[in-house]
């Protein structure tokens, strides 16, 4: 057992569970982000018990306490990436290779604060993610 991934779970309030634990062993080991399917055909002989739904309920918990992010797809599939970085930041995702990189840079300050003062609430959140080629894939001539 990764004590990592154990320790991140119970920070996020959660138990850290064989089942959880595989998948982000899995998730972390891909360069990019996998599929809620993808990952069940990987992991379905590791368990005696594992459904889809399994896999797609612990994945929706994992991102919605912040231990995983979810990636939202052009062909409107939902995949999901590993990140490490717990720091206010957003995704590039190469449509192509499936790499995501880390954008540290935030403008959306300024945006949340127009968007308070001309309705009068509060901006709790936001996510940006940034869809395209990466650099590699970008020379290679790959199109999407």
């Amino acid at each position: 057992m990764d004590q990592r991934h154990a320790t991140a779970l119970k920070a996020a309030g959660m138990k850290a569970t064989p089942k959880r634990l595989a998948i982000l062993e899995m998730l972390e080991a891909e360069p990019g982000y996998a599929s809620p399917e993808e990952l069940w055909k990987r992991l379905k002989d590791r368990f005696d018990r594992l459904g889809l739904p399994t896999v797609y309920r612990n994945l929706e918990e994992l991102s919605q306490s912040g231990v995983l992010s979810k990636v939202i797809h052009p062909n409107r599939q939902l995949y999901y990436y590993f990140c490490s970085n717990r720091e206010h930041h957003h995704h590039f995702v190469c449509l192509s290779c499936r790499k995501v990189e880390d954008i540290p840079a935030c403008g959306i300050e300024a945006l949340e604060q127009e968007v308070s003062k001309r309705n009068g609430g509060k901006v709790l959140s936001h996510i940006l993610q940034l869809n395209g080629l990466c650099g590699g894939c970008a020379d290679n001539g790959e199109k999407r």
